[in-house]
């Protein structure tokens, strides 16, 4: 028998890559980890090889440090330690089945690592509107300033971006697409992994971005919050600008760098 494919599932926290690792498990050719008792079954608290996020801070604040984002050339890369990840992560996937999906959200800024460990790898990468997910990722992070979770997203896709361009076998799916078309995303992810397309029976709220929304929006209401508001603009919107997002016009999409014409000029402002 073939040895399985690993599917590397990263992105912040809160960016649905919960989502979408369940989505996939529930294909009859695809394990993943389920009632494992660590948070969110995440494959990085289930492994004794490279520290979790937790050890940088966790959600919200790991990427600041240098030392979480993980290359190819870490001294961590060795065949000793691919074999030590699958033993670990062997205790919780069904190894039978053909497709093996591990899922943690500082894979966002590690698959040059886990790609260096294991070469055949896949990589799919969930990325969402940064606004959501500093506001989702607040109730961790209570006495950290909302600009500071936005600037955390955008370093770490930041360090995404400058990675991507040395991984084989990358998938990249926008939040927005997958909820608003969950069919078509899974579609386009069972066929990247190489699998028959099926539908999900999850229950998926196209609309989860809009009460995060709602929250940027009263804050603007007020005359602090529209100074604070400005100053994140300034300071961010081009760099959000750059993956498809705007901090103006927030329902906006397009391709990365993509934004309306009146939003970029306002970011500018």
């Amino acid at each position: 028998m073939d040895a399985p494919k690993l599917v590397f599932v990263g992105g912040l926290h809160r960016s649905g890559t919960t989502l979408l690792a369940r989505c996939l498990a529930e294909h009859p050719l695809v394990g993943g980890f389920e009632g494992t008792g660590v948070p969110a079954d995440e494959g990085q608290h289930l492994q004794s090889v490279y520290p979790p996020a937790k050890a940088y801070g966790g959600p919200g604040l790991f990427a600041f440090t240098p030392e979480a984002h993980l290359t190819e050339s870490s001294p961590l890369v060795s065949e000793e330690n691919a074999r030590r990840l699958l033993a670990d992560w062997g205790r919780h996937w069904d190894t039978t089945k053909p497709v093996l999906v591990e899922k943690s959200p500082p894979n966002l800024i590690r698959m040059r690592f886990l790609q260096a460990l294991f070469p055949e790898a896949a990589f799919v990468v969930v990325i969402r509107h940064p606004v959501a997910v500093a506001y989702a990722t607040s109730k961790w992070r209570r006495r950290t300033p909302i600009r500071k979770l936005l600037e955390h997203w955008v370093v770490a896709h930041e360090l995404y971006r400058s990675d991507r361009g040395h991984l084989d076998r990358l998938l990249e799916v926008r939040f927005e697409d997958f909820v608003g078309d969950p069919e078509g995303e899974l579609a386009r992810v069972y066929g990247f992994v190489g699998v028959e397309a099926r539908a999900t029976f999850l229950d998926i709220d196209a609309q989860s971005n809009g009460r995060y929304f709602a929250r940027w929006r009263t804050e603007e209401a007020s005359l602090a919050g529209r100074v604070s508001h400005g100053l994140i603009r300034r300071r961010l919107g081009a760099r959000v600008a750059a993956f498809g997002y705007s901090l103006v016009d927030l329902e906006a999409g397009g391709a990365p760098g993509e934004v309306s014409p009146s939003a970029a000029a306002e970011e500018r402002a």
